[in-house]
């Protein structure tokens, strides 16, 4: 595993840890404000979700991960209901990936923007994402371009785009309601038919889906030889070249998947 913040200074807000047959990866979504209404923070609410994840995949293995993940955000709700404002469209959310080994198959979760690969034996990797926050954002870019940054028509147009979070027809992430887990994307195969699989934030991605330095068989094999901190490397320099501001990436790599408990690193 290897996760970079986006910069000196900065808190990561991403999380990633494994049990023997589980890995988990939380993006955690900052927004400005956010420490207004939640004395917590993003980090804090990812770190905590996650942790709460790794917990129940460890000892709960007749559950399904949706109901899982449902369990970990009430848990991490209560936590800090009392204190925090946790409906407030701004209040810390956050992307989620889950693969876990169970009864010779691979199951896998992904909930928001982050990514997981499944690399096929003798075939095609499968790319499991949740595509509706980006392609509802790509839907409000004209109007973000069109109006000054941090005008009140900016903002009007930045509460329109959250309007869609968590609500029927947009976008769905963790955050104060357990219901959200039911919108995750699902799946499963044989263990058997896999050689590995990896698990993405989005700032770790932008390999594949922004600067297109690789397709996900190139990236694969660059974790096979060199692992994930190459793919963070590659990605850092990319932002660099673009002047495009880092986020936190972060790269969770498993392999050895017929194996009896998996390594993830």
């Amino acid at each position: 595993m290897t996760s970079a913040t986006a910069g000196t200074g900065r808190v990561n807000e991403d999380f990633t840890g494994a049990v023997p047959t589980a890995a988990v990866l939380v993006d955690g979504a900052g927004i400005a404000g956010t420490e207004s209404i939640c004395r917590h923070g993003v980090a804090w609410y990812a770190s905590r979700l996650g942790g709460s994840l790794l917990g129940l995949l460890s000892v709960v293995r007749d559950r399904s991960l949706t109901a899982l993940l449902a369990e970990a955000i009430a848990r991490v709700t209560d936590d800090h209901r009392r204190t925090c404002d946790v409906t407030n469209p701004i209040s810390p959310s956050a992307a989620v990936a889950i693969l876990r080994l169970s009864d010779g198959r691979a199951e896998h979760l992904v909930l928001g923007d982050a990514f997981l690969v499944l690399d096929r034996t003798g075939g095609t990797p499968s790319v499991v994402s949740d595509p509706r926050e980006v392609i509802i954002s790509r839907s409000y870019q004209s109007a973000f371009e069109a109006a000054a940054e941090g005008s009140d028509e900016y903002h009007r147009i930045l509460r329109d785009l959250r309007a869609n979070r968590n609500q029927p027809g947009g976008f769905w992430v963790a955050k104060d309601d357990p219901r959200a887990a039911d919108e995750a994307i699902t799946g499963s195969c044989p263990i058997s038919e896999l050689t590995s699989a990896v698990l993405l934030s989005n700032g770790a991605s932008r390999v594949v889906d922004r600067f297109r330095l690789a397709d996900w068989p190139e990236v694969l094999a660059v974790l096979a030889s060199s692992g994930p901190a190459e793919i963070i490397h590659q990605v850092r320099q990319a932002e660099a070249r673009h002047a495009v501001p880092a986020d936190d990436a972060t790269i969770a790599h498993c392999t050895d998947l017929t194996g009896a408990a998996g390594n993830c690193g």
